[in-house]
C-alpha cells in the first residue's frame, strides 16, 4: 500500500480535482445524492473572503451556513481557542468550570428579560430538542405548534417541528407536533392586502389551531422569530407580540429560535429585540461563536429553570459546555462588544444592502420582492410579477431548477459564493464585511440577476 501524506503543506498542494475526488470517495454528505454532488475545496479564508485550493477567491455572501458572522479567522478567535487548549481542552458537564460559567454568564447578560439561565449544547438542533423536552415537562402537556415554512434541525423532533420539504422523509416523525402557517405577506395565505391584515390573519387563524387542537393539550409554540433558509420572513410588527399574548392567555410557553438569527445577524444581539418580546425558551447557535467550534443552547426563564430546581432534568450531552467552544464564545461576545458588531449589521443592512436591493428590483423584472433586516436579506425571483409564480417551482430539482442554477453559477463567476433556496436568493455576508467588499459583491449580484431577467424575457 502506497503511503499517503496528510501534513498540511502537501494538503493545501492538492489540485481541486484531487481534493474534490478525496471527499467524495471517504466523506458522506448531509442532504444529498452522494454521486450526484462535488464539493468544492476550501483551502483557507479571511474576513469575508475564502478560497480554493487554486487560488480561486469568493466573498462569503452565505457566511458558510449563515453562521460567520465574525468572518474566516478572527485573529481573536483563534487565540481564544489557543489559550483554552493550553489551559483545559476538555471537562465533562457535571462539573464547574470558569469559561462555561463565563459563557452562560455573558449570553443570558444580552437575553432579553428573565432568560437568565442557559443549557449548553452542540448545535442548533439539539437545542431544540432540548427545548421542547422542557416545555413539555414544564407544562405536564405535549402538543407542540410549529410553523409552515421553517426548518429547526434534522435530529428527530427537530425535524419533525420543520416546515418543509426537508420533514418529508423523515414521516412519520416525532407525536404530538402540528403545524399552522405563519405570515408572510408577499404569499399571504390569508388573503391579506396589507401587513396589518396579514398579521390579524395570521394571528386569528393561530389562534383558531390552538383552539381546535386544544388549548390544555398544547405545551409551547416554536417559531423563527425571523424565519430563515426559508424566506427571510420578516414578522409584521405585533405578530410576535400577538403569539406571546396568545400563550399567556392559555399557559403555552414560547420557544423562539434563533439558531439563525440571533447575535447581531439581523442588527439586534437577538431578532425578538426588535419587537420587545420575551419568549419564554430562546435556542441559539450559530453566530454565539461564528462556529469556529460547535456550541449553541437554550436560555432558559426563571420560571422553567425553577421546574427544574429539586426535579432532575431528564436530558444530556457529554459535550456540553465544551471549554473550547465556550472559550470562543466568549471572545466572540468580547468582540461584538468591543467593536460594535451587533449595531454596524444594522447599519449595513440599512444604508448599505437594502437601499442596493431596493434599486436592484427597480431594475430588474424578475425581482417579485426583497426584504430582510440588518445582514440578512432575500431577492424572491418570480416568472411574472403580477402573478408572482415562482422563478422555479416549489422544491425543485434537477432540470426545474436550472434558472436558479444559472443564476448562482455568475454570482460565482464574479467572485461572490451565494446562499439560495428555491426561488430565493439570499444575502447574508460576515458581520464584519468591509463597505467596499459588500457593495462589490451586491454589484455582482446585480449583474446575476440579467441571467434571471433573460430567463423570464425580461
Amino acid at each position: 500500500m502506497t503511503a499517503v501524506s496528510t501534513s498540511p503543506a502537501d494538503l493545501a498542494a492538492a489540485s481541486n480535482a484531487e481534493s474534490t475526488a478525496a471527499d467524495r470517495r471517504y466523506v458522506f454528505h448531509s442532504w444529498s445524492a452522494q454521486d450526484l454532488i462535488s464539493p468544492m475545496p476550501i483551502a483557507g479564508g479571511d474576513g469575508a473572503w475564502f478560497w480554493d485550493n487554486e487560488g480561486n477567491r469568493y466573498l462569503d455572501f452565505a457566511s458558510q451556513l449563515v453562521n460567520l458572522n465574525l468572518g474566516h479567522q478572527h485573529p481573536d478567535m483563534i487565540a481564544a481557542i489557543k489559550a483554552q487548549a493550553d489551559t483545559l481542552c476538555t471537562v465533562a458537564p457535571p462539573f464547574a468550570n470558569d469559561v462555561r460559567t463565563e459563557a452562560a454568564r455573558l449570553v443570558a447578560e444580552h437575553a432579553p428579560g428573565a432568560l437568565n439561565r442557559v443549557f449548553f449544547t452542540n448545535g442548533g438542533a439539539e437545542a431544540n430538542e432540548n427545548a421542547v423536552r422542557m416545555a413539555r415537562l414544564h407544562t405536564g402537556r405535549q402538543k407542540v405548534l410549529a410553523a409552515y415554512r421553517s426548518y429547526h434541525g434534522a435530529t428527530a423532533t427537530a425535524i419533525t417541528l420543520t416546515g418543509e420539504p426537508r420533514r418529508w422523509a423523515s414521516e412519520p416523525g416525532a407525536p404530538g407536533v402540528v403545524h399552522f402557517f405563519g405570515p408572510y405577506p408577499y404569499r399571504s395565505s390569508f388573503g391579506a392586502a396589507t401587513d396589518e391584515q396579514e398579521c390579524e390573519r395570521a394571528l386569528a387563524h393561530l389562534a383558531d389551531v390552538v383552539q381546535m387542537e386544544g388549548p390544555h393539550t398544547v405545551a409551547a409554540i416554536v417559531l423563527e422569530s425571523v424565519v430563515g433558509t426559508n424566506g427571510v420572513l420578516v414578522p409584521p410588527d405585533g405578530y410576535l407580540a400577538g403569539v406571546r399574548e396568545l400563550c399567556d392567555r392559555h399557559g403555552i410557553l414560547m420557544i423562539a429560535d434563533e439558531v439563525m438569527v440571533g447575535f447581531g445577524r439581523v442588527g439586534e444581539w437577538f431578532a425578538v429585540d426588535r419587537w420587545g418580546v420575551e419568549p419564554d425558551l430562546l435556542t441559539f447557535a450559530k453566530g454565539v461563536n461564528s462556529g469556529y467550534v460547535p456550541l449553541g443552547g437554550v436560555l432558559i426563564s426563571d420560571d422553567v429553570a425553577a421546574t427544574f430546581a429539586e426535579r432532575p432534568y431528564p436530558g444530556g450531552l457529554t459535550y456540553s459546555g465544551h471549554p473550547l467552544a465556550c472559550a470562543t464564545a466568549v471572545a466572540s461576545i468580547g468582540i461584538f462588544e468591543r467593536d460594535g458588531i451587533v449595531e454596524r449589521s444594522r447599519r449595513l443592512g440599512d444604508d448599505v444592502i437594502a437601499q442596493a436591493l431596493v434599486e436592484m428590483a427597480d431594475r430588474h423584472p424578475s425581482v417579485g420582492e426583497v426584504r430582510g433586516m440588518g445582514c440578512f436579506f432575500a431577492i424572491e425571483l418570480v416568472r411574472d410579477r403580477g402573478t408572482r409564480e415562482p422563478l422555479v417551482p416549489f422544491n425543485a430539482a434537477g432540470a426545474d431548477a436550472a434558472p436558479m442554477v444559472e443564476v448562482m453559477s455568475a454570482c460565482k463567476s464574479g467572485g461572490v459564493w451565494p446562499f439560495a433556496h428555491f426561488n430565493r436568493l439570499h444575502v447574508a455576508p460576515p458581520l464584519v464585511i468591509s463597505e467596499d467588499d459588500l457593495r462589490s459583491g451586491l454589484a455582482v449580484i446585480d449583474a446575476a440577476l440579467d441571467v434571471s431577467d433573460r430567463l423570464v424575457g425580461g
